[in-house]
């Protein structure tokens, strides 16, 4: 009994371990086709078949990324949608944390911390597509279509909830004791979330600024309304690979490479730094 019982194990663990890899490689494969339609000639992207495995299919080449790389829109994009997503992840997060930390530790006599905390979580589920005109009005009686500052803060009012959401629940998490300890040390409230609060939700904070920067990296609807020329990012400048003689497949996976590969290296330099922001900001009972 023992033994088929363990065999049904070792059956079921390679049933399930099948069945991750059958769903990574369907997650996986659009990105190998993209890399492997930027290392093709235009005409190996519509003469080659198959899977198009480099130097089995078909020679590969660079010709593609020099190409794209050198012209001054790719760097301009790639330029625009580091420092739209940066100062917007920043900016949410600044705002957001603040915020987070109110509802969590305070109680508010007009409205409960509940109904603020939900409100919130609803303009998560607000279409952006229903403010697009709004916002499109208020930047251009402003003065600021196509620039980098309507960009971050159209994003960063988008993020905020999240922000507000997540790190509430963290602040929740942690013990209010340590909080209250610093109070009776003689620090004051801001020096109780500054000293203490802060340094415990670092990891949270690390991980929600990841999120929200892929959310503004990937921005597209907002990114194409108010970005014209000078603010043109990552996502648009994709688009633009579609021209009168049809969708360029080579420029289409390099665009679609360059837009990946960002995002992936910070996620894992910042990854350590996650993690040991957990091991320092456990709390041992």
């Amino acid at each position: 009994m023992i033994e088929a019982a363990k065999k049904n194990d070792g059956l079921s663990g390679a049933f399930l371990s099948l069945a991750a890899v059958i769903v990574a490689l369907f997650f996986v494969f659009p990105i190998y086709w993209a890399f492997s339609q930027s290392l093709r000639n235009p005409l190996d992207t519509f003469t080659v078949a198959g899977l198009g495995i480099p130097w089995l299919h078909f020679t590969p080449t660079l010709s593609n990324w020099t190409d794209q790389l050198g012209t001054p829109e790719t760097s301009q994009a790639l330029i625009n949608s580091t420092f739209i997503s940066v100062s917007a992840a920043v900016l949410a997060l600044v705002l957001g944390t603040s915020a987070a930390y109110a509802i969590a530790r305070f109680r508010f006599e007009r409205w409960k911390n509940r109904d603020i905390t939900v409100w919130f979580l609803s303009q998560r589920v607000l279409p952006p597509v229903a403010t697009v005109v709004p916002f499109y009005l208020t930047m251009r009686a402003l003065g600021l279509l196509d620039t980098y500052l309507a960009l971050i803060l159209i994003n960063a009012t988008f993020v905020l909830p999240f922000v507000v959401v997540i790190l509430r629940q963290t602040f929740l998490d942690l013990p209010v004791e340590l909080e209250e300890a610093a109070l009776i040390d003689g620090a004051n409230h801001w020096g109780a979330f500054w000293r203490v609060a802060l340094p415990l939700a670092a990891p949270s904070m690390a991980a929600t600024g990841l999120i929200i920067f892929a959310f503004t990296w990937n921005e597209f609807l907002f990114a194409v309304t108010i970005g014209s020329d000078k603010a043109i990012t990552v996502p648009v400048h994709i688009a633009g690979a579609i021209d009168t003689r049809g969708v360029q497949f080579w420029f289409m996976g390099v665009r679609a490479m360059t837009a990946i590969i960002p995002p992936v290296i910070i996620a894992l330099i910042a990854q350590r730094y996650i993690v040991r922001g957990l091991t320092l900001g456990a709390v041992k009972g």
